[in-house]
């Protein structure tokens, strides 16, 4: 799947602020929903599926990077959410540190090998340190979003 299409414009923004980490996927279901990425969806739908999977294990990778994710019933393709936080954010990532780069993959229920593809092209990405440090100093979700659909180094899996 192509960056394009996984990260929609709207579907990325600069700043959100949260206290929790249970507000931080509230927000973000929110704006999956507001944005078209889970538009048949209710934001609690999201949040408790992502709640879910991350009572498996934190989805907080490192660096200052967590990739909730979930499948859904109810999407007819993989959407990413993207969001950068105001003030980083506890969040039981496996190097301690708190995240403040954090998106959001959701998928069909059914999706399968594409949910996996499109959760190993975002962690390829935020792996990159030059590319966290890029989007941490993007003055906008504009640059935030073309940050994110127009680095054609990273390939699809």
């Amino acid at each position: 799947m192509k960056p394009e299409f996984l990260f929609v414009p709207g579907c990325v923004c600069v700043g959100l602020n949260a206290v929790s980490k249970k507000q931080l996927l509230q927000e973000m279901a929110d704006m999956a929903v507001s944005c078209g990425a889970a538009a048949n969806l209710k934001g609690r739908d999201v949040v408790s599926a992502v709640m879910e999977r991350e009572r498996l294990g934190s989805t907080g990778v490192g660096y200052g990077v967590a990739i909730p994710h979930a499948r859904l019933e109810g999407l007819d393709k993989v959407r990413a959410v993207f969001a950068r936080l105001e003030t980083p954010l506890e969040y039981d990532s496996i190097d301690d540190r708190p995240v403040d780069l954090v998106a959001l993959l959701l998928a069909p229920a059914n999706a399968g090998g594409d949910h996996l593809k499109a959760l190993a092209q975002i962690s390829r990405l935020l792996r990159r340190e030059d590319m966290r440090a890029r989007l941490r100093s993007a003055p906008n979700s504009e640059s935030l979003h073309l940050l994110l659909t127009e680095d054609r180094s990273v390939s699809v899996a």
